[in-house]
């Protein structure tokens, strides 16, 4: 009777304890029902958010994976699209990595992947750990919740030739959290299609997002089509921005106080890197008693930008040719890089394509 009655405490006390950590951020157990797998970006608690662009939804799941040291994390896997598909079973030709992000608690990588191409590639996210290994998260029996873009392109393919494209596939664009709170950019359906939207976390219904304008020096005009491909968050005073890339290559500023629903914003544009070029990645470290923004770019390499006089530049409003505002370095030793993330620091995470098509994952010193 004694041994009954302990089996059946320790079982009621199970029991409140997964309905307690479940109830803390509103989650779920079950399978989140993923269509794709784009941006990802790291909460509290392990908590991982993912990107599905084509259900325009973003996805918080509980990793369970909160200790670990990524101060001593080094990673480092040659032809990881090969690694990738012989443990999913397929070929290298059928997976696309996507995103990567480290998990800052454990210092473990996570990626979200396509298995296979086009509309029905299958998403998958894998996690590789301090011994290199790789191992897929599961996306079933896992606690989750989820939030639900209103207005967001339709999902069909429009346009002829080089312009043929789904607006859906850019519902989300990136994601990044802060102070509570999920920022999402990408595109609606509406007039002013470029948003960021703010999601307090524990995920509600995600209310309507800002609509953002940008004074694109390069092309001489104001745009709201056009959406924000990476940001990262960073203090400026004593108040959140975000800082903010987009294609051809503006860089811009967000007050986060002014992210209003519902409501439109102009940014203040504070530098002009360079046309011809796709921002990929970036985030804010130190070194040396200063504040730099590390970007990878498609065709500019990797920069380094200085944040001297971000607070106090003024904005481009004029036509430019070629470079201004916040001055940069391109840092040669760092070439072919496609994903990038903060490691540490002193060091970075990065998936580096070489001369034969391979991508390395590699861990690099902070330039």
């Amino acid at each position: 009777m004694f041994r009954k009655t302990m089996l059946l405490t320790v079982a009621a006390i199970c029991c409140a304890y997964t309905v307690q950590a479940e109830s803390k951020y509103g989650l779920e157990t079950g399978s989140p029902g993923l269509k794709s797998a784009g941006a990802l970006a790291f909460g509290p608690d392990g908590i991982l958010f993912v990107a599905d662009a084509k259900q325009a939804t973003v996805f918080a799941l509980d990793t369970e994976d909160t200790t670990g040291d990524p101060s001593g994390a080094k990673f480092e896997i040659k032809n990881l699209g090969k690694a990738v598909a012989d443990m999913l079973g397929t070929e290298a030709r059928d997976v696309s990595i996507n995103d990567l992000a480290v998990n800052p608690q454990s210092g473990n990588v996570y990626l979200s992947v396509s298995r296979g191409r086009g509309p029905d590639a299958t998403p998958v996210l894998l996690r590789i750990d301090a011994a290199n290994r790789l191992s897929e998260v599961s996306l079933k029996k896992v606690a989750f919740s989820k939030a639900t873009l209103p207005n967001p392109p339709a999902d069909a393919v429009t346009g002829e030739g080089r312009r043929r494209s789904n607006k859906r596939t850019q519902s989300i664009t990136d994601l990044g959290f802060v102070d509570g709170q999920l920022f999402v950019a990408g595109l609606s359906n509406e007039e002013f299609a470029s948003k960021l939207t703010a999601i307090p976390f524990p995920f509600k219904a995600a209310a309507g997002g800002t609509s953002v304008e940008i004074y694109h020096g390069a092309h001489g005009g104001f745009e709201t089509r056009s959406p924000v491909r990476t940001f990262t968050s960073y203090k400026i005073g004593n108040e959140n921005h975000l800082l903010a890339a987009y294609t051809c290559t503006p860089l811009v500023k967000f007050k986060v106080a002014d992210l209003q629903a519902g409501k439109k914003l102009k940014g203040t544009t504070i530098a002009e890197l360079g046309n011809r070029n796709n921002p990929l990645d970036m985030f804010v470290y130190q070194q040396d008693g200063k504040d730099y923004l590390l970007i990878a770019n498609t065709s500019r390499g990797v920069m380094k930008v200085t944040t001297d006089e971000i607070g106090e530049i003024e904005g481009i409003t004029s036509r430019i040719a070629g470079t201004a505002g916040l001055k940069y370095e391109t840092i040669e030793a760092l070439k072919g890089v496609t994903q990038l993330d903060r490691l540490n620091a002193t060091h970075a995470i990065a998936l580096v394509v070489d001369e034969s098509g391979a991508a390395n994952l590699s861990t690099i010193a902070l330039p």
